[in-house]
């Protein structure tokens, strides 16, 4: 599905709308997966303070809290992967997350829930089906200012619809194809609006009267660079770090559809696996494992410095007045204009760039960001980390896709995902055929699908989920923008995509 966002003038937005195309834009995946901290993690210097100021914690709550996510999260990654199709999303419940809920289409599954002790509930929807029933949503409200939120609520097992108009947005979606029992519209007074105004967190300067703030350390080949949010300037703009030195230039922004871009930095500059904890101390990026709903969360921007929550919903859609975005993850925490860009971070785990959202840090607000996975993925980056590690070269594969007449390589870390071609689209002139082959190694689980651009949305019309990492794909369709989207269900290593078109 494509996503959107915008740029900031001091602290104020400036940003005229963007014109609508019906040529899709790029390509936009998911996150890479990293292994589990010890339950003996030592606690980031700062986060405690925060969890204790922002959730109302004492400290020894905001220190269960924090070890009960960890011990937690590889349970509900375990779980999401054996009940597959039947799976209906996972959260933490409890002041201090010290119960894992997973839901499930499947009453014969529960058994298995609990025996990893966690508490299961049965469900009408699996996740699957909400999140296409979310871009069925997005689609109805695309050309409406009504609904300018909508998201997956994997608790309530519905789509849900923030308006400030509610029966008209109601109106809008009862005259589409969306289904009326998997939605529902809640009144709200939520207008997202953008926040723009090598450490994340840190201020940094676009032209002379933009600020932003840097989001993580990435590097690309020999190029040093961090990750931050696309609305906050556009490919060729230069920009200064927080003492105003000249720092660097935007490489490649995307904005709307996704908020994201990068920037490559000079030799004055050294990227470090480090996030600002706004009291002159920093937090180490260890990796970039997604946490899961109610997970704790923390942001760092050059506004309002440090500030935690919890992740409320995963897969959300924002109409901001500059355009729509789509897969970003909402929060309970607090921004204000100038934290665009900047650091979220769960524990020790990089989750995104700062967007948007509404509130303030005195009254309090919601926040929404960019999942780093998708920024890394899109450009061809590697997250600086503290372990400094880098992947090994893919493997060669079984090759049992042969006689296709395109043929792609790559890698998938578990639970990633990429689109192809190059994060892109092919272009079909003429109706026919479509076939896809994915060949990937060892006992991994990889599926494919295949989507295509429908003037709004990119619409999934064919799928192959086995339980291995080999799937075929054939599709007869007309002329149009087609993709493929391989997805890591289980697993990583490397792979081979061959397909054929018309």
């Amino acid at each position: 599905m494509p996503r959107k966002h915008a740029a900031i003038t001091g602290c104020v937005l400036a940003i005229t709308a963007l014109t609508a195309t019906a040529v899709p834009a790029a390509a936009h995946p998911l996150t890479t997966g990293v292994a589990t901290t010890a339950v003996t993690l030592k606690p980031p210097p700062g986060m405690i303070a925060a969890l204790q100021r922002d959730l109302h914690l004492t400290q020894e709550q905001a220190q269960a809290r924090l070890l009960n996510e960890t011990r937690l999260a590889p349970v509900a990654a375990q779980l999401r992967a054996e009940l597959g199709d039947t799976f209906g999303g996972s959260w933490l419940a409890g002041d201090l997350a010290q119960t894992l809920v997973v839901a499930t289409t499947d009453r014969k599954k529960t058994s298995r829930i609990i025996a990893e002790g966690a508490r299961a509930e049965i469900v009408s929807r699996s996740l699957k089906q909400l999140d296409a029933a979310l871009d069925t949503v997005d689609a109805a409200l695309s050309d409406h200012r009504d609904g300018p939120v909508r998201y997956v609520d994997v608790r309530a097992n519905k789509v849900v619809v923030l308006s400030n108009v509610p029966t008209t947005t109601q109106d809008v979606l009862e005259a589409s194809d969306v289904n009326p029992a998997t939605v529902r519209v809640v009144p709200s007074i939520e207008q997202p609006q953008l926040l723009s105004d090598l450490v994340g967190g840190n201020a940094y300067y676009i032209g002379t009267s933009s600020r932003c703030s840097i989001g993580f350390s990435v590097t690309k080949g020999t190029q040093n660079g961090f990750a931050s949010a696309g609305h906050c300037g556009t490919a060729g703009d230069t920009t200064s770090g927080f003492n105003h030195v000249d720092q660097g230039v935007f490489q490649a922004s995307t904005f709307p559809n996704s908020d994201l871009s990068w920037v490559a930095v000079n030799s004055d500059w050294t990227p470090k696996p480090w996030v600002s904890n706004g009291a002159g101390g920093t937090v180490n990026v260890s990796g970039s494992r997604v946490a899961i709903v109610g997970a704790s969360i923390c942001r760092s921007g050059s506004t309002t410095g440090w500030h935690c929550g919890t992740v409320q919903q995963l897969n959300t859609s924002i109409t901001y007045p500059q355009g729509n975005v789509f897969e970003l993850t909402r929060t309970n925490v607090c921004a204000e204009p100038g934290d665009s860009g900047g650091s979220f971070i769960s524990i020790d785990q990089a989750q995104g760039v700062t967007s948007g959202g509404s509130g303030d840090c005195t009254s309090g607000g919601v926040t929404y960001f960019q999942p780093i996975g998708e920024i890394l993925t899109t450009y061809g980056l590697t997250l600086t980390t503290t372990d400094g590690s880098t992947p090994p070269p893919p493997p060669a594969t079984s090759g049992t896709c042969t006689g296709y007449s395109r043929t792609i390589t790559g890698t998938l870390a578990n639970d990633q995902s990429v689109y192809q071609p190059n994060n892109r689209y092919y272009q079909s002139t003429a109706g026919g055929l479509h076939s896809g082959c994915l060949d990937g190694v060892g006992s991994v689980d990889f599926d494919l699908y295949l989507q295509k651009w429908n003037n709004r949305n990119w619409v999934t019309v064919a799928t192959s989920e086995g339980p291995t990492p080999d799937e075929k794909i054939t599709y007869t369709g007309t002329a149009g923008y087609y993709r493929y989207r391989v997805v890591s269900f289980s697993g990583a290593g490397a792979y081979t995509l061959g397909y054929n078109a018309p």
